[in-house]
C-alpha cells in the first residue's frame, strides 16, 4: 500500500512556494509505483514580481526531461498566466505551435522548456496540480472495463478522459470535464494516468495519495479473487543456478543487442518478475503493448519473450533461442518502423530493451547502467499494471500506430536530447586488476572521468571496497564494483568475471595490472622467489587475459586489453632476474594475444612504466630497500635517483600511467594493437633497439 510520506517538520523548512513544489514533487517521485522515472509533472500557481516590479500571476511547472524524484528548483519553469489564459478560447493548437507559444510565456528565458503537459496544469483552476502514473490507477485505466471499475470505486467524484496524446486537446478535455462535474476530485486518463489538485501543496499531495490508496484497496481485493496471469506454467531455477545461467548468457545477449553501439545489461529475478515470466499468460500479455505511454521510449512497445522451458531445455538451447529471437525482434522492429514512419523520422536502436526468460527473470539493456536500470524499473511497473488490469478485466494498450507516434514523438525525443553527450567510455566496462593500488585506482579514476563503469579486482578486498565506495559517491551509484581476486587461481579469476558480468553484462577493457616485485642477485634468487614472480606476473596475467578473451569473443563487440609491464620488460634489471624475466614474458604474451585477437576486434597493448613510487604497495615493501641497495644509495634517495636518470628529468606518477591506459582503451587507438608505450621519462638504457 502506498504510504503518505508528508512530514510537517520538513515541509515547514521550505522558504518559498517553489521549495514547497520541489518537496512535494520529490515525495511523489520517491515511490516509483506512484511516478515513473522521468514521468508525471507538478505545478503551483502563485503571484510574483516581474522584471518591472509588477505583481503577476505565475505558474511554476516541471521542466521537460527532469525526474520528479531528483529534481530541484532549477528544473522548474515559470510562466505568466495572463499570457496562457487566452488559449482556453482556442479550439485547436498543434504541438509545434503550443511549444513556440509557451516559450514566449516564460518569466525567464534561462528556465528549462516547460513540460509537454503544461496546459493541463494551466487550464485547471486550482493552485496546486499533480499528474502521476500510479500502478493501481493505470491498472484501471488499462482495463477494458476501466470506466465501470472507476465508477465502483469513486462514484461521481472522477472525470474519465478517453485516450488522447498529451497536448492542447487533452488539456482542454480535462478542463472541460472538471468544469462540467462540480463533484470532481480527480481525473482518470485512459491508458495514461491520474490528475489531482488542492489549494495547498499538502492538500494536493494528500489527495493524490488517498486516491491511490482507494484504487489499491479495490484492485488488491480483486487480485485475491483471480488466478494471477493464468497461473504458473514453469518453475524458477534455484537462485545459484539462475546466476550461473545468466553469467553464461549475458555476454551473448550483450553482443546481440549491441548494434552500432554497445549496451550495458542488468537483470532482475525478484518474486514479481519470476511470477510473471513463469506464468501461462506471460507470452500473450507481454505482446499486447506498453502499460503507459511514458514507458515507450525506454522499453519499446513490447519486450522480447524467450519461449524457453527451464525444466526441459539446456543453456545451449537457450543461447540459440536468444540469437534467433533477437534477430527476429530486430527485423520486426524495422518492419514496425517502416509501417508507421513519418517524414523525417530516423530509426532508433532495433534491439529489445527488455528480455523475459522463464525460470530466469528479466534482462534489461541501456546505454549505461542507469538507463538499463530505468528500463527494468519501468517494466516492473508494467508487470504490476498487467497484474491489476487482468484482475479487473482484460489488459489493453495503445494501438501500434499510436505507440509508434509516441515513441517517435518529437516532444518525447526532445526529453532524451537533454541528456549530456555520451562520454568516450560511457558504454564500457573496465576490469582492473590491482584496482586498489596506486596505478589501478588512478586508472579507474581516469576511465570513470570519461564515463566508464569500473571493476576494482584486488586481493586486498578491503582496499577495493573502500575505493569503490569512494568512486560511487563521486560518480554515481553502481559506477564501481569491488571484487576480491587472487589472479593466480583460475577459479577465482573466473568468479571475478562472473560477478562483473552479472553486474554490467560484460567486459570491454581489461587492465592487467596486479603486481609485485622482488630483487635478488641471481645466485640468491630462490625457487620460491622465482615462482612467486612467475605465478603473479606470468600466470596471473595469462589467466586474466584468457578469461577476458573468452568473454570478449562471446560478446562479439571487440575489446581492449592493456598490460602494465615495466622498463624491465625490455631492459635487464640488475639483481632482478625473476622480475625482469617475467615482465619480458608479459610483453610477449600481450603480443601473442594481439595476434589472435585481431579478427575479433580485440586489441592488446602494453605500457612500460618505471619507478612509479607514489601510491604503490610495491614501493612500500622490501623492494624499495632492495632497489636502493642495488644502486648503492639510501632508500630516501630513490625518487631523486630515478628522476635524474631520465632524459626528461621527471618523476613518473600513477596518473601518467592512467592517461596512457585511457589512450590505449580509447577510440584514438582503434587501429593499434601489439604495441608498447614507454612511460618512464626516457631511460636511455630501455630505449627500443
Amino acid at each position: 500500500m502506498t504510504k503518505n510520506l508528508w512530514n510537517e517538520k520538513n515541509a515547514g523548512t521550505m522558504n518559498s512556494t517553489l521549495d514547497e513544489l520541489v518537496y512535494r514533487s520529490n515525495l511523489l517521485g520517491s515511490d516509483r509505483s506512484v511516478a515513473n522515472f522521468g514521468g508525471g509533472n507538478t505545478s503551483i500557481k502563485t503571484t510574483e514580481k516581474d522584471f518591472r516590479g509588477r505583481d503577476v500571476e505565475v505558474m511554476w511547472v516541471k521542466g521537460s526531461g527532469s525526474d520528479l524524484a531528483t529534481m530541484g528548483g532549477k528544473h522548474f519553469t515559470s510562466l505568466r498566466m495572463d499570457d496562457i489564459s487566452p488559449l482556453l478560447d482556442r479550439e485547436e493548437m498543434s504541438d509545434e505551435e503550443m511549444v513556440e507559444y509557451l516559450s514566449h510565456c516564460m518569466m525567464d528565458s534561462k528556465h528549462p522548456r516547460s513540460s509537454i503537459e503544461t496546459l493541463l496544469h494551466a487550464f485547471l483552476p486550482f493552485k496546486h496540480v499533480d499528474h502521476t502514473h500510479p500502478d493501481a490507477i493505470i491498472s484501471i485505466c488499462c482495463a477494458d472495463n476501466g470506466k465501470n471499475v472507476a465508477e465502483e470505486i469513486f462514484g461521481d467524484r472522477f472525470v474519465w478522459v478517453p485516450y488522447v496524446r498529451p497536448g492542447f486537446s487533452l488539456s482542454k478535455m480535462i478542463a472541460d470535464g472538471v468544469k462540467n462535474n462540480p463533484n470532481a476530485e480527480l481525473v482518470l486518463m485512459e491508458k495514461h494516468g491520474l490528475v489531482t489538485w488542492g489549494e495547498t501543496s499538502k492538500e494536493s499531495y494528500d489527495t493524490t495519495i488517498s486516491v491511490i490508496q482507494e484504487a489499491e484497496s479495490y484492485v488488491m481485493k480483486k487480485m485475491e479473487q483471480t488466478n494471477t496471469f493464468g497461473g504458473q506454467k514453469y518453475q524458477s531455477l534455484p537462485t545459484e543456478k539462475r546466476k550461473e545461467v545468466l553469467a553464461q548468457i549475458l555476454p551473448t545477449i550483450r553482443g546481440e543487442v549491441s548494434d552500432d553501439k554497445k549496451m550495458l545489461l542488468t537483470y532482475s529475478d525478484d518474486e514479481n518478475v519470476l511470477e510473471f515470466v513463469n506464468s501461462n499468460d506471460a507470452l500473450e500479455l507481454s505482446q499486447v503493448g506498453a502499460a503507459c505511454p511514458d514507458h515507450l521510449v525506454h522499453t519499446k512497445r513490447t519486450p522480447l519473450f524467450i519461449d524457453w522451458n527451464p525444466q526441459e531445455e539446456n543453456v545451449t538451447a537457450l543461447t540459440e533461442k536468444i540469437q534467433q529471437t533477437v534477430a527476429s525482434f530486430k527485423e520486426e522492429y524495422k518492419n514496425y518502423f517502416e509501417r508507421n514512419k513519418n517524414e523525417g523520422d530516423e530509426m532508433s536502436e532495433t534491439a529489445p530493451r527488455v528480455i523475459l526468460i522463464p525460470g530466469i527473470g528479466m534482462v534489461n539493456s541501456g546505454k549505461n547502467l542507469k538507463m538499463a536500470n530505468v528500463s527494468g524499473d519501468l517494466y516492473h511497473r508494467a508487470i504490476e499494471v498487467m497484474k491489476g488490469s487482468t484482475a479487473l478485466g482484460n489488459f489493453v494498450s495503445l494501438n501500434e500506430n499510436e505507440s509508434y507516434n509516441i515513441e517517435y514523438w518529437p516532444l518525447e525525443l526532445y526529453k532524451l536530447s537533454l541528456a549530456p553527450p555520451e562520454a568516450e567510455f560511457s558504454r564500457d566496462v573496465a576490469f582492473i586488476t590491482g584496482g586498489a593500488g596506486g596505478i589501478g585506482s588512478a586508472a579507474a579514476k581516469e576511465l570513470l572521468d570519461d564515463g566508464a563503469h569500473v571493476v576494482l579486482a584486488d586481493l586486498n578486498e578491503e582496499g577495493a571496497l573502500e575505493k569503490a565506495e569512494e568512486f560511487n559517491q563521486t560518480y554515481g551509484e553502481g559506477r564501481a564494483l569491488a571484487v576480491k581476486v587472487d589472479v593466480t587461481k583460475e577459479e577465482l579469476v573466473q568468479e571475478a568475471y562472473e560477478k562483473t558480468i552479472l553486474q554490467y553484462g560484460g567486459v570491454d577493457i581489461v587492465v592487467n595490472n596486479a603486481g609485485l616485485a622482488t630483487s635478488s642477485p641471481i645466485e640468491e634468487t630462490t625457487l620460491d622467489e622465482w615462482n612467486l614472480n612467475m605465478n603473479v606476473l606470468g600466470t596471473g596475467y595469462f589467466l586474466v587475459a584468457r578469461e577476458a578473451f573468452k568473454k570478449m569473443k562471446e560478446q562479439g563487440v571487440g575489446g581492449s586489453m592493456v598490460f602494465i609491464g615495466s622498463k624491465n620488460s625490455v631492459y635487464a634489471g640488475k639483481n632482478a632476474s625473476a622480475y625482469s624475466s617475467v615482465k619480458a614474458m608479459e610483453a610477449h604474451l600481450a603480443r601473442c594475444i594481439a595476434a589472435e585477437g585481431g579478427e575479433h576486434g580485440i586489441r592488446v597493448n602494453s605500457i612500460l612504466p618505471d619507478a612509479v613510487l607514489q601510491g604503490s604497495n610495491i614501493w612500500t615493501s622490501a623492494w624499495r630497500n632492495e632497489r636502493a641497495a642495488a644502486y648503492g644509495i639510501d632508500p630516501d634517495e630513490l625518487e631523486e635517483h630515478y628522476r635524474k636518470r631520465t632524459t626528461l628529468q621527471v618523476n613518473i606518477y600513477p596518473k601518467d600511467i592512467a592517461e596512457a591506459i585511457a589512450f590505449f582503451a580509447s577510440s584514438k587507438s582503434l587501429k593499434t594493437t601489439g604495441a608498447m608505450i614507454t612511460v618512464d621519462g626516457g631511460v636511455p638504457a630501455a630505449f627500443a633497439r
